[in-house]
């Protein structure tokens, strides 16, 4: 290959990846920019998503118009141009006096912030994928015909730029030392662009290649065609956004996590658009149903299980069905001419699915339906497996066999979460098999595959819910929640997500009662037993409102202030048709809505005697309440005296050694608290297991909350 040829493959291969590189750098940048300002719901990351979809878009459209009206010639000095304009918009940040809104809906605001903020370079970024693909196209390349394999290389960069910030921009460098060394990146990719730009200059006017990129398209796309692309990219784009946030709100809501769901996104794209990507592609097809079925038992029986568990599968799942969906769509590619206009459908179909989990989901559905639906119906695109015509019956069949399964699956799930008969685990293992066994006999139908998958996961979802009278059903931003009355209406509970976060007798004689994690008996009650300042004289902080349960440890004279997040959660706990902890315990308290370390920034400097973090969504705690910044914000809060305590319970996450870790890292004392052994009817009063870590400056802060097994201290 003479030294050009070298010289357009090198250039082209690095502007491709450093563009790409940069486009997925300032995600995770500016998402932990942003993170202070709106918490770690997992809401902030997908509506993000929405943002840098629909700049992808606005940037394949750009290079789709650009290069077919101007053509690339003239389209490239445009480019160039556009590059030096968007110096301006540098060093990257979010600027002074942006402040969410306390009531709204902060998705809006958070928008514009972004466009505001990344807009510029973002859309330049977004646009150099097909643009660089089809000026190399119009070389003289020997693999100008198929320049697809830059794309390939377009993903390898968004995934080192994707795994390289966590590993080691993130935890060596600042945010403002973070933002000039991607400014600095940004002016190199303008010098490479530029570079670029000059090769496809230089290029003799009239080669083939040339010719055959700057034609208008083949015109034999159908308007089917373009569907089945749109179609191909949404699914996989809700399947993203649909796992993140099934692992951020039910499992850990840990700053970044979504980093490793968007990585195996890209990196489907790797695999599928390399040379010879067909054996692969056939595997993957097979594999479908062997790893999705797995997972939608899991989820119709609502099983607890260990992270290394449920991480695992879940993800592998989302891996495959995304190979399988995108697996189609490269088998579907058109010849370069097209290569822009595939690229703008294949945007589309992100931003559709962007949409639909964003801003269209959470206002049609009451509770989180998407991802479950997005499975099914990416079964239902998968190729089929059975050869030959298909006839009327079979195609009825498609239809009656997974009604059938599904009734029959509602009957089953209504059976075990009424009592009708006791089982263990072993007959949740047989009724497993069998009904992994006639999922998989639908298979080569991906019409009723997919069917009998979304049966499957809705005779689950219905299930699970059917426990008790729901009394009221909200989903905001920050979650899903619901007020349930048992059958026997005896209690209220509190449930967000899929966790249980509070709950009240009906009782009048009861009422006062703190239930759940929160009994007198348990570690809750110990620490306030425990506390230096006698009762009327308190000062508490409470981070997490729930159902302001803990408003009845308050006593006349104390001052209770609650920081919460979510508005909808406040309108539940003060709504005496739901619970009327603070009606009834501390009418005074305060509740500051926001979120909690902003507002806990505002108030007066050594105010508190007892900090308590309890800030969950659904089961998963937001991390970033946990770190040493936000240990010394407490701290600096805190009376001399004063205690701070951790609520740490979760299914899934043993946060023992990371508070443990970080008291000793401060200096400080610590206890781990832990309820003793539960009788049946203690379970049966709502009663439950909880573990807390109580922090102070010094042991004698801590005299009196608790000793013994149940209460180790955290040793030097």
């Amino acid at each position: 290959m003479p030294r050009r040829q070298h010289a357009l493959l090198l250039v082209f291969t690095a502007t491709v990846f450093t563009s790409a590189t940069l486009l997925f750098l300032v995600q995770p940048m500016f998402g932990k920019m942003v993170l202070p300002l709106l918490g770690g719901t997992p809401a902030v990351w997908n509506t993000s998503m929405l943002f840098f979809q629909a700049m992808l878009l606005a940037g394949y459209l750009y290079a789709h118009l650009a290069t077919r009206g101007l053509g690339v010639q003239k389209q490239a000095r445009v480019h160039v141009v556009l590059l030096a304009v968007s110096l301006l918009a540098l060093p990257i940040g979010v600027g002074q006096g942006w402040q969410p809104p306390r009531e709204a809906s902060p998705i809006p605001w958070l928008l514009l912030l972004l466009t505001v903020s990344i807009g510029l370079p973002f859309f330049v970024l977004s646009s150099s994928g097909p643009m660089l693909q089809r000026w190399f196209a119009s070389t003289s390349h020997p693999d100008a015909e198929n320049p697809y394999f830059l794309y390939a290389a377009s993903n390898l960069g968004s995934m080192v730029a994707l795994l390289g910030y966590p590993l080691l921009l993130e935890p060596h460098l600042r945010l403002v030392q973070q933002s000039w060394v991607w400014t600095g990146g940004y002016g190199a990719l303008v010098a490479l662009t530029v570079g670029c730009a000059w090769l496809l200059w230089r290029e003799p006017a009239g080669a083939p290649h040339q010719l055959a990129a700057s034609a208008s398209g083949t015109g034999t796309i159908s308007n089917a065609r373009r569907v089945r692309w749109v179609l191909l990219a949404l699914l996989p784009s809700s399947l993203l956004l649909g796992v993140t946030q099934f692992l951020s709100l039910d499992i850990a809501a840990i700053p970044l996590l979504w980093v490793v769901p968007l990585a195996l996104y890209l990196l489907t794209f790797t695999i599928v658009f390399a040379r010879k990507p067909g054996l692969l592609h056939v595997a993957m097809v097979r594999l479908q149903p062997v790893v999705v079925l797995p997972l939608a038992i899991l989820m119709f029986w609502n099983q607890s299980m260990s992270i290394t568990v449920l991480f695992p599968l879940h993800l592998l799942a989302f891996f495959v069905t995304t190979m399988v969906c995108h697996g189609e769509l490269s088998r579907d590619r058109p010849p370069a001419a097209d290569l822009t206009e595939f690229y703008l459908w294949i945007s589309v179909g992100g931003v559709l699915g962007g949409i639909f989990n964003v801003l269209i989901a959470p206002a049609i559905f009451d509770r989180v339906i998407e991802y479950p639906l997005a499975i099914a119906l990416a079964c239902m695109l998968r190729p089929a497996l059975a050869r030959g015509a298909r006839s009327a019956r079979s195609r009825v069949l498609d239809l009656l066999l997974p009604l059938a399964f599904g009734l029959a699956l509602l009957w089953l799930g209504r059976a075990v979460n009424t009592a009708e008969w006791s089982y263990g685990e072993g007959t949740t293992a047989v009724l497993s098999a069998v009904i992994a066994i006639v999922g998989l006999q639908f298979a080569s139908y991906p019409i009723r595959f997919g069917l009998a998958v979304g049966a499957l996961l809705l005779a689950g979802g219905l299930t699970k819910q059917s426990q008790g009278e729901v009394l009221i059903r909200e989903r905001t931003f920050f979650g899903t929640h619901r007020v349930v009355r048992d059958a026997a209406r005896m209690h209220h509970r509190f449930v967000h997500g899929s966790t249980l976060h509070g709950a009240q007798a009906r009782d009048p004689a009861e009422r006062r009662r703190p239930l759940t994690y929160y009994q007198r008996e348990g570690p809750f009650g110990r620490v306030f037993e425990g506390l230096q300042r006698p009762p009327g004289e308190r000062r508490v902080a409470v981070v997490g409102l729930g159902t302001g349960t803990a408003a009845c440890y308050a006593a006349p004279g104390d001052e209770w202030t609650f920081y919460e997040i979510d508005p909808a959660v406040e309108r539940i706990a003060r709504n005496p048709r739901y619970f009327t902890f603070l009606q009834d315990c501390a009418p005074d308290a305060r509740v500051v809505l926001g979120d909690a370390r902003l507002s806990l920034a505002d108030a007066p400097d050594h105010h508190y005697d007892l900090i308590v973090l309890d800030a969950f969504s659904s089961d998963a705690i937001p991390v970033h309440l946990m770190t040493r910044e936000a240990l010394a914000l407490y701290l600096s809060k805190l009376r001399e005296g004063g205690a701070i305590a951790f609520h740490i319970s979760n299914r899934y996450l043993d946060l023992e050694p990371v508070l443990a870790a970080l008291v000793r890292d401060a200096g400080l004392v610590g206890m781990i608290g832990r309820t003793a052994p539960l009788s049946a009817e203690q379970r049966a009063s709502l009663i439950t297991f909880s573990r807390w870590v109580v922090v102070g400056r010094q042991a004698e802060d801590l005299l009196g909350m608790g000793r013994g097994s149940l209460w180790p201290l955290i040793e030097e």
